[in-house]
Parts: structure tokens; sequence; C-alpha cells
């Protein structure tokens, strides 16, 4: 078990206007590398955020300050015993190469009130995006600048 540090957002990296299912992300993570997937033991988010703006949980977890072994996901590797992470359906133009912002409005507000909520609950929790830890383009928007548009200072 290990304290819970960071709140990773992350994009599908899917066409703008294409759902993701929580099935279909379990086969791209946990698949074999033979049949199409990763080969991960998990999958990389514990939250899915629709297009609709519906949260789906992917992981379960007991809504500590800690990430205990059974909680963590593969979204970051090095960060993932002190991460949790989410994902929004969408991060890729309809051309499904160029990397863009395709939040709808819908994901966009469950986005906020998920984020508000947990900086409510974690304040010491500091949120990222993927691409303030890796060399990818996702989530693709300024995480830091968002938080301060919706008023959360870190």
């Amino acid at each position: 078990m290990s304290k819970l540090k960071y709140l990773v957002i992350h994009c599908t990296a899917t066409p703008e206007g294409r759902e993701v299912s929580t099935d279909e992300i379990r086969h791209w993570h946990t698949d074999p590398v033979s049949k199409g997937g990763r080969g991960w033991k998990q999958v990389g988010y514990t939250d899915l955020i629709h297009l609709d703006g519906r949260v789906e949980r992917m992981v379960g977890n007991n809504e500590d300050a800690n990430v205990d072994s059974w909680e963590i996901t593969n979204g970051v590797r090095g960060y993932n015993s002190v991460s949790r992470h989410i994902v929004y359906a969408g991060g890729t133009a309809r051309n499904g190469k160029t990397s863009k912002d395709t939040r709808t409005p819908e994901q966009k507000k469950a986005l906020e009130h998920y984020v508000k909520d947990f900086h409510q609950r974690f304040p010491d929790v500091r949120i990222i995006g993927h691409n303030e830890v890796s060399s990818k383009a996702c989530p693709c928007f300024d995480v830091q600048a968002w938080l301060n548009e919706i008023g959360i200072k870190q």
C-alpha cells in the first residue's frame, strides 16, 4: 500500500465522436499481445468518462488516500503505485491520428465534477495530465490551465 500522490487524466486516443466500452479498453490493455492487446495484468484506468458524461468504474477502489495493490491500474509506468488514473473517450480528430481535445460538453461537465469532488476529498493529491509525465499528447488539453479555469489551485 502506498500513499496516493497523483490523479492522472488520460484520453483513449480514439476518434472524435467514437464511443468506447470498458470491454474494449480491457481488450486493448489485458489481452495477450498475440491477440492484439498489451498483455498487462490490469487496465490502465479506474474510471471511464463516456461521451454522454456517464462515469463508469473500471477498477474498484476503497476511495481512501492510499493505493492498495488491488487498486493499481497501468496508466503511467513508474507512477501506478501512487496514482489513480481516469480517462475520457476521445482525444484524436476524426482521422484518428491528430491529437485533439474532443471532450463533449457532457464530458467536460462530468470531468469537472469528478475532479472537484476528488480535490475536495484529497487536497494534497496532485492532479496532472498524462503528458506531464510522459512524451505523449494525452489527454490532449492543458490540464493545469484547465484546473485554473475551474478554480482549482494546487
